[in-house]
This record gives C-alpha cells, structure tokens and sequence, in this order.
C-alpha cells in the first residue's frame, strides 16, 4: 500500500514536470503566471514552518482535550487551517496522529469538518486584500524583514521570520500571478472556451478537481482561480464550479497520504472524502440558488454586484459551512459505516506491526507516539506471556487479587512453553522492525535533543526485553526440574524466585493501570533496591544450605547462577516499566 502511494506521487510529479515543461515551450507568456503559482506555494511552506514554532507543549494532551468534543474538533480544523492555508496539510497531519492513536477517529472527522470551513480564509485573504491593493508594497518589507528575523538563533524570532517571509512570499506570489494574467490576456482570452449551464458547471468542476490534484493544494488552486477571475479570464459562473472543484480535489491528496497507513488512517480518508463529495455534489445541485443567495447576501454586505471575487469567496464559505452543518447530524452514523466497510484484512499477529507505517514518521511526535505503542505491544502481549507461562503462571492469575504466596501454590501444573519458537515468531520480527523504525525517524526527522533522547530509551526498552527473554529461557529449565522436586529445600528457594517476579510484575502493572502514578514509581524504586540488597542475604541462605548438605552440589550451582539471573531479570523488567510508563509527554514538543 505505501509502494502504490509512493508511486502516485511519483507519477504526479512527473506529469507536473512534463504540464509546466510543456506550457513554457510552447507558451512562454505563462512563465510569470507559473512563477507567481511557484512563489505562492513556497510561501505557504515557508508559513507553515514558522508557525509549528508556535505550537509547543504537551501535543498529546492538547490534541485529546481539543478533539474529545466535536465542536472543539471543528474549530481547531479551522483555526489551524486558516492559520497555516492548508487543508491538504492538515488532513495529511490528522491522518498522521490517528494512524499513531494520538485522536480518536471521531475526532479526526471533526478535524476534517472543520478544515474545509478554515480553507475559506483563503480566498477572503485572496479577493479582499491581495487583490483589492498593490500588493507587492506590502510583500517586499515583510520578506526584508521576515529574512533578517530568520537568521536569528532563538526559536521564537526565527518562527516570526518565517510567518513574515511565508506571508511575503503569498503575496508576491498573487502579483506575479496576476501580473501575468494581464499579460496572457493580451495573448489570449480563456473566456472564448466558457461553458454556459449545467454542462459547464460539470466540466469546470472536473477541471478544478484536476487542478487541485496536480497543485496538491486546494488554497493554491483557489488563488489562482481567483486572480484569473480578477483579470477576467474565466466566466463568474465557471469559477463558482471550480471553486467547488478545488474542495473535491484535496481528498486526493488525503487519500494518497492514507496508504501508508493503518487502519485508522484509512478511515479518516475514507470519511473525508464521503464529506467533501456530499459537499460538493450539494452545492453542484443547488449552485444556482447558493448564487443567487450570494447575491442577496452581497447587497446585504455591501459586497458591489461586479465584485466577483468576493462574490466567490462568498460562495465558496457558504457551501462549506452548508456541508459542514449537513454532515454534522450524520457523523456517528458515519463513523460506524466506516468501522464497518474499512475492516483488517485479517487478524494480525504480534509480528507484524500495528502502529508503526509510514504516515506517523511524518512528524516527531507521531514517529515517537508509534514507538511507544509499538513497544508497550510486545512488552505487555509477547514478553508478559513468555515470562509468565515460563514461570508456570498464567497471565490472568497476575492481574488477579491473589495474593502472591496463594497464587504460587495454586500454580503447580507445568504449563508447555518453547521459548525459542515463541521469540523467534513473536518478538524478532517486530523487534528488528521497531529499530528500523526509530533509526529512520533519528535520521531523517528534525528532532530535539528530549525527542533523540525518547527514542534512545525506546530502543534501550526493546533491547532489555530481548535480554529479559534470554534470562528466563536460562531459568525455565531449572523451574521445570526442581519446582516439581522432591526436595523441599530446592522447592522452596525456585518459588521464592518466582514469588519475586510475580510481585514485580504486579508492580508494573500497576504502575501502567493506576492513576497513583507517584505511588506506584515508588513501589518500583523499593523493589529495585531491595532486589539489589537481598542479593547478599539470598547468597548467605544458599551457603547454609550447601553447608548443611540440605541440597545436592549441582542444585546448589543451578541455585546460585539462577539467583543472579532472578535479580537481573528483576531489574530489567522494571527498568522496562519505567521506560515505558513514565511521564514522557514533553518530548512529543515539537522542534
């Protein structure tokens, strides 16, 4: 699936390039429209950039906070998207935290509703004030200044650098354009090929979805929609069909970024694109009466009954906000049919990896968030099974209320286990793809130091787990022999072994359950220690028995190798539990 998307792309790229190649040869006047969409594209990136500086803090919990309510969900969408002029980006960054399981797919919808409506700030920015004025006034300061705040070493300034350079960059990409429109119309004049009616309204829709797919951006679309309508090239009617064109196109983009992800991913493309074709196929079906709402509204507004552009500014906000309020009664309807359509293609075993794809190493903090779920996966279903069923004990019988002492006695049937087989299918794979992934997102990603630290721990996590597994297959043997033995001395010293482990497991889990935090971290420091104290009182109990001929010299040296195996496999499980279950949400800030 992340081969055909990549694909796509690739073919998407090349036919830009031979489109553009093509448009300069054979018609050199477009080279300043080509430009001015080229500037506009840049800045938009460039404004993107500056403003993730401004977006710190613990991403985890504000995203849980502002998506856990649908009216919260849709005005996050909207103010991102005004704020950085992209829906396509923010669908592709909304696809990234589902797949990584930072928001809820419910969420995630509401997310999407509310870009669509945010987009709008664009063509309001475009035909109210990049239009309406010499822009280029205004972009040459803010790139002089936006260039001298980028050079400086804070984070902030170099943040408000690229807001003024991503902004100067959008401006002066609008006067190029429209530059150049006047210019081509002196050439040529695009109305000649207008279609009047609903035919029209059908091609142009089609055109401005093909625009949208090639410039991967629906507000670069719009802006070049608009300033070609300001030099009179399209037909007003036209362009209200292009507008609506623009919308359906960016869920190509959405759709592309989806498949390199899990499930969820796809769910959320899925339901955008259900939404921004029910949007679009209502405003194709009452075009006319929204134009002519335009209409009363524009006098209502003050809006001149020949100022087009804002006409279609107008236009495109309202059919937005139309979909928006249709779909809003649908969306649990609609989550449900996903869950039901969008299914696993079949169950998956531990081996495979459940939230590591190539959507979450878009951003740091989905990249890390992946990790850890990846991780805290194969602790809790394959190293917890190993370790349990290699102590005789069966999983259920540890989260239970038993008391260790009770739960010890009731464990003497031998449970069969092979410890090789189940690493080698459970826990090698994966382990080899959770390192290949966290060396990728180390290498290519721009990381903080605290983000490159995280992902040292995560791979430190895995590495005592493997070394866990190879410390229990060690004791298996020897709990196979002399829990069962007729010696009752041998007996008793294997279930105080095993009587440790459970407790710290215990403690582990509880560490990971209970809301007690602080409590349970203490718990685990307190066995940590004890663990390394009873080591000398445990060794002085083994000599007294050796001395007393209580067990038999080969018990006695399974006993003392196996008591430092107990002790640092003890350590390793709860240095695992801390690494995992720590507080780590100030590393997802981003850089």
């Amino acid at each position: 699936m992340y081969n055909l998307g990549f694909m796509i792309k690739r073919w998407i790229f090349l036919i830009v390039l031979v489109l553009l190649a093509g448009l300069l040869f054979f018609n050199p006047n477009f080279k300043t429209i080509a430009a001015g969409v080229s500037i506009l594209l840049f800045g938009m990136i460039t404004l993107e950039e500056g403003f993730k500086v401004f977006t710190k803090g613990p991403l985890k919990l504000i995203l849980k906070k502002a998506t856990n309510k649908l009216y919260k969900s849709i005005s996050l969408g909207a103010l991102v998207t005004a704020l950085i002029q992209s829906s396509s980006l923010v669908s592709v960054i909304t696809i990234s935290f589902i797949s990584a399981g930072l928001i809820s797919l419910a969420g995630g919808i509401g997310l999407i509703f509310g870009a669509n409506i945010g987009t709008t700030a664009t063509a309001w920015l475009v035909a109210g004030f990049g239009l309406k004025i010499k822009i280029s006034v205004l972009a040459m300061p803010m790139l002089i200044f936006g260039i001298i705040f980028s050079f400086q070493k804070k984070k902030t300034m170099k943040g408000i650098g690229n807001v003024l350079t991503g902004l100067g960059f959008f401006f002066l990409g609008i006067h190029y354009m429209k530059e150049g429109f006047d210019v081509f119309s002196q050439y040529f004049n695009l109305t000649v090929y207008a279609v009047p009616g609903f035919l029209g309204v059908i091609i142009y829709t089609g055109i401005g979805i093909f625009i949208t797919t090639i410039l991967q951006s629906s507000s670069a679309s719009l802006a070049l929609i608009l300033t070609a309508l300001s030099a009179g090239q399209i037909e007003y009617e036209n362009a209200l069909a292009l507008a609506i064109g623009t919308n359906v196109g960016t869920t190509i983009t959405a759709l592309i970024g989806s498949m390199g992800t899990n499930i969820a991913g796809r769910r959320l493309a899925l339901a955008h694109l259900v939404f921004n074709l029910v949007t679009g196929l209502v405003a194709l079906a009452c075009i006319y009466p929204l134009a002519n709402l335009v209409n009363q509204l524009s006098e209502v507004l003050g809006i001149a009954s020949d100022d087009y552009t804002l006409k279609l500014a107008l236009f495109h906000t309202i059919f937005n906000i139309l979909g928006v309020l249709i779909m809003i009664p649908f969306i649990k309807k609609l989550e449900s049919l996903l869950i039901k359509i969008v299914k696993e293609s079949g169950a998956k075993d531990i081996d495979e990896p459940k939230y590591l794809n190539s959507a979450t190493l878009e951003f740091a903090p989905t990249a890390i968030t992946s990790l850890e779920s990846e991780t805290k996966y194969l602790f809790e279903n394959a190293i917890f099974e190993i370790v349990t069923h290699s102590l005789n004990i069966h999983r259920s019988d540890i989260l239970s209320r038993l008391k260790s002492k009770d739960l010890i006695k009731k464990s003497k049937r031998e449970i069969e286990i092979d410890i090789r087989d189940l690493y080698m299918h459970k826990v090698k794979t994966i382990y080899g793809k959770i390192l290949e992934f966290a060396t990728i997102a180390q290498s290519e990603l721009k990381l903080s130091k605290e983000q490159h630290q995280r992902i040292s721990e995560i791979k430190i996590a895995n590495r005592k787990m493997v070394e866990i597994i190879r410390d229990v297959k060690e004791l298996r043997r020897n709990i196979s022999v002399y829990t069962y033995s007729d010696n009752v001395y041998i007996k008793k010293e294997y279930n105080k072994f095993r009587r440790r482990v459970v407790k710290v497991l215990r403690a582990v889990y509880m560490f990971k359950e209970d809301e007690s935090r602080q409590e349970h971290y203490d718990k685990l420091v307190a066995l940590k220690n004890k663990s390394k104290e009873k080591s000398k009182m445990e060794n002085k109990s083994i000599n007294n028995l050796i001395r007393k001929n209580l067990i038999t010299t080969y018990m006695a040296s399974s006993l003392v190798n196996d008591h430092d195996n107990v002790n640092e496999m003890i350590q390793k499980i709860i240095e695992v539990g801390q690494l995992l279950y720590g507080e780590k949400d100030s590393i997802l800030e981003p850089v």
